[in-house]
């Protein structure tokens, strides 16, 4: 009889323990995305990423701002059928682009790697901090988090972003509507998000001359993590495609694409630097532009429009439209158009 009261006694103790760990872990889950940083220039692009239907990408868009805010996922989509995702963030060096393709090809299986190159052009520091924190926080810890860490950050300034959830707890005395709002996310809803996070503001530039006949300036680092980003897709037969979406850009810049240009050739691999394709996608200078760096929304269709025909021409990439898993993008268009329309853009 003892024997029998001590075994209920030790079925109900770690039933306890069973539930409050498992109240432990959801209020851990809770307060880490309630509390969390909210951004749609990296952070949510990460985040986001994790909620879609396994292995329905087949094109994935990766680096920096540009990508997010040049490339319209919704018109990809409704235009081409083409299944694609922005998994950008701001000034993203090579080295994170490397650590998110080896993430997100944990949960994918993309056909088409597209990889922009802007931020290796302007940006020449090995540890680029003033964006990282975009680039972090959406992203899951993993042996691979921490080594994105470990080559994006000098050992003293390890734990100025790690672990996440210390750096931002004290967040409760500033939270807001929208991160009540953030946390209320169904999964469908956050299934609809495909990275792209437009501008719609218009400023009018200047169309910038090109006339650097030279090349280099990449450093080693950008240097080697871009053959590895080019090694990773090989041996997991993978297409790359290297780009350089339409901006203001310097000869500066220019010496650099050129560099990538030769490696592309050398490697046997597709690169465009669109910016000597104005005229061809009619962007328009005076309407087309957020800033000197980013195109708007009219901007950002008119570039989609262009690379969607010029990735089905290079690839077989397969139209999913009608098919049932695929209808987060379709949800996708209706709340991109719905934003634009806001927005003042009524197509």
């Amino acid at each position: 009889m003892k024997a029998e009261k001590n075994l209920k006694k030790k079925i109900i103790q770690h039933i306890s323990f069973g539930i409050l760990l498992v109240f432990l872990v959801l209020s851990y889950c809770f307060f880490n995305r309630l509390l969390s940083i909210k951004s749609e220039h990296g952070i949510r692009q990460a985040r986001e990423m994790y909620a879609q239907p396994i292995n329905t990408i087949d094109v994935v868009f990766l680096g920096s701002s540009h990508i997010h805010c040049d490339v319209n996922t919704a018109l990809l989509w409704e235009k081409y059928g083409i299944a694609s995702y922005d998994y950008s963030a701001a000034e993203q060096p090579l080295w994170i682009t490397y650590h998110y393709l080896r993430e997100i090809c944990k949960y994918q299986d993309p056909k088409v790697v597209v990889v922009d190159l802007y931020s290796p052009a302007r940006y020449k520091y090995d540890y680029q901090y003033p964006y990282l924190s975009e680039n972090l926080y959406g992203f899951r810890f993993s042996i691979n988090k921490l080594e994105m860490i470990y080559a994006s950050c000098e050992p003293e300034r390890y734990f100025d972003y790690f672990p996440s959830i210390a750096l931002y707890n004290s967040r409760y005395t500033s939270l807001g509507e929208s991160d009540f709002e953030d946390i209320k996310l169904s999964r469908s809803e956050r299934e609809a998000f495909k990275g792209y996070s437009p501008y719609y503001v218009v400023e009018p530039q200047e169309e910038p001359l090109l006339e650097q006949p030279q090349s280099g300036g990449i450093t080693l680092k950008s240097e080697i993590y871009l053959y590895k980003i080019i090694d990773f897709c090989k041996e997991n037969e993978i297409e790359i495609f290297l780009m350089v979406s339409p901006y203001i850009t310097t000869d500066e810049d220019e010496l650099v694409y050129n560099r990538v240009h030769e490696i592309a050739d050398m490697e046997g691999i597709n690169f465009n630097s669109t910016n000597y394709f104005y005229n061809k996608m009619e962007l328009n200078f005076e309407e087309d532009f957020n800033d000197e760096s980013h195109l708007n929304y009219r901007g950002s269709c008119k570039f989609s429009d262009y690379l969607g025909e010029e990735l089905k021409s290079l690839y077989e990439i397969p139209d999913r439209r009608g098919n049932r898993r695929w209808e987060s993008w379709d949800r996708h268009v209706e709340e991109v158009k719905k934003d634009a329309g806001k927005a003042g853009y009524n197509e």
